[in-house]
C-alpha cells in the first residue's frame, strides 16, 4: 500500500512541475518580443532545474540569442560577491568586520574615517553619502571605485550615527572593492576570479573592465515610446564594488550551490553574524550582500538594476529553490513580478511580498 502511496505522491508531484513548468515558459514566450531584446530564467525546486532557458536577443544588432550562456550585467547582484570577497578575507585573519575604514583608507576624513566599520559598509548601515549625489552632475567619463574615494574622502558628514539605521548605499560597497584590493594586494577583478570565480568553477563570469572582452555578452537596453534602444553604459557603470559582475545562468547556479554547501564560508552563520535590521520593512534583513527574511530559515533576495538590465534573484536554501531572472531589458520588474506570483502559489508563506525588498535599494 505504501509503495502505491508513494508512486502517487512521485506522479502528483511530477505533474505539478511540468505544469509549472509550461506556465512559466509561457509567460517567458509572451513577455518576450521578436527581434527585441529579453531575459533568461533559473526556477530549481528541492535542487533540481525544473525551468531554465533564454527569450530574446542578447544583442539586437548581431541577432544573437540569449541562452543560459549569456552573460548579463549583474548591477547590484553583484554585491554578495563582494561581500563574499571580505567575509573570506575576514577568515583568512587579515581583517575584522570591527575594523574602522580609516585603517584601510588613511586619506580619510578623521571623524568618519574612525565612526564607520567594515560590518556598516556591509550592512547598509554606515550613514555614507551616496556619491551619485555629490558627483559632478556634468560628468562624463565613467567613474571608478577610486573616484568614489575621491569624493567621499573629505565630507565631514553622514547620514545618521554609523549602525543606528539601515539606508542602502551603493558607496559603501565601492568602497569594499577598495578594501579588498588593499588588504590583499590584488585587483578587485583578479581576487574575485582567483577566491571566487575559480573554486566554483565560474568559467564564464568577469568583473566587468572598460575595453576587455567579455565572451557571450548581453548589451542592455530600454524602452522608449515603443520601441528598445541601446543603453548599456552609463557614468556609474565602470564601478565594480557596487555592480560590476557579469555572470550567465550556468555560472550563478554553481554560485548557488557553492553556498549551499559552504564551499567557500557558512552563509547562514555569516547571515546571522551581520544582518542589520530594516526597520522599514519589518521582519526584513541585510547581511553578506543579501536581503533576507526568516533567519532561522532564511529566504534569501536581491535585484539589481541599471541603464540597461535588470535582474531578480530569489532563493530558500533550505528547500534548495532558486529563481534567477537576469533580462537586458531596464525596469523590468513587472515580468519578474508575475514569475515570483507564478512560484507564490507553491511557496506562498516564504515569496509573500518579497518583491518590496526592491524598493530598498531605490
Amino acid at each position: 500500500m505504501l509503495k502505491f502511496l508513494m508512486m502517487g505522491f512521485l506522479l502528483a508531484s511530477t505533474v505539478a512541475k511540468a505544469q509549472l513548468r509550461e506556465r512559466l515558459d509561457s509567460l517567458m514566450q509572451a513577455t518576450t518580443q521578436s527581434g527585441q531584446p529579453g531575459a533568461a530564467l533559473l526556477v530549481e525546486i528541492n535542487g533540481k532545474a525544473i525551468y531554465q532557458s533564454g527569450k530574446g536577443l542578447a544583442n539586437v544588432a548581431t541577432k544573437t540569442s540569449i541562452t543560459s550562456e549569456t552573460n548579463f550585467r549583474m548591477a547590484s547582484v553583484s554585491k554578495q560577491f563582494t561581500a563574499m570577497g571580505i567575509l573570506l578575507l575576514e577568515k583568512d585573519g587579515k581583517l575584522s568586520l570591527d575594523d574602522p575604514i580609516i585603517r584601510f583608507f588613511p586619506e580619510f576624513n578623521g571623524q568618519v574615517g574612525r565612526k564607520v566599520q567594515i560590518r556598516n559598509l556591509l550592512t547598509h548601515s554606515s550613514g555614507l553619502l551616496d556619491y551619485e549625489s555629490v558627483m559632478n552632475p556634468n560628468q562624463r567619463e565613467q567613474l571608478l571605485d577610486t573616484d568614489v574615494l575621491t569624493l567621499l574622502k573629505d565630507r565631514d558628514s553622514l547620514y545618521f550615527e554609523p549602525g543606528s539605521t539601515f539606508r542602502y548605499s551603493n558607496s559603501g560597497y565601492c568602497l569594499l572593492a577598495l578594501i579588498i584590493e588593499r588588504v590583499s594586494g590584488q585587483p578587485f577583478s583578479a581576487f574575485i576570479r582567483e577566491r571566487i570565480f575559480k573554486p566554483l568553477h565560474m568559467t564564464q563570469s568577469v568583473v566587468y573592465e572598460a575595453r576587455k572582452l567579455i565572451v557571450n555578452r548581453a548589451m542592455g537596453y530600454r524602452k522608449q515610446g515603443g520601441a528598445y534602444v541601446f543603453s548599456d553604459q552609463s557614468v556609474t557603470s565602470a564601478t565594480k564594488g557596487d555592480g560590476g559582475i557579469y555572470t550567465s545562468l550556468t555560472d550563478y547556479k554553481k554560485w548557488i550551490d557553492g553556498l549551499h554547501n559552504h564551499t567557500l564560508i557558512d552563509l547562514k552563520a555569516a547571515l546571522a553574524r551581520t544582518g542589520q535590521a530594516i526597520r522599514a520593512n519589518p521582519g526584513s534583513y541585510y547581511g553578506a550582500g543579501w536581503f533576507f527574511r526568516q533567519p532561522s530559515n532564511p529566504v534569501l533576495f536581491h535585484s539589481g538594476s541599471t541603464c540597461g538590465f535588470n535582474n531578480f534573484v530569489v532563493a530558500i536554501p533550505e528547500k534548495k529553490v532558486l529563481m534567477a531572472y537576469f533580462s537586458n531589458k531596464a525596469d523590468n520588474k513587472t515580468n519578474a513580478a508575475a514569475l515570483l506570483k507564478i512560484l507564490d502559489s507553491t511557496y506562498p508563506n516564504e515569496l509573500a511580498d518579497i518583491l518590496t525588498l526592491d524598493e530598498l535599494t531605490q
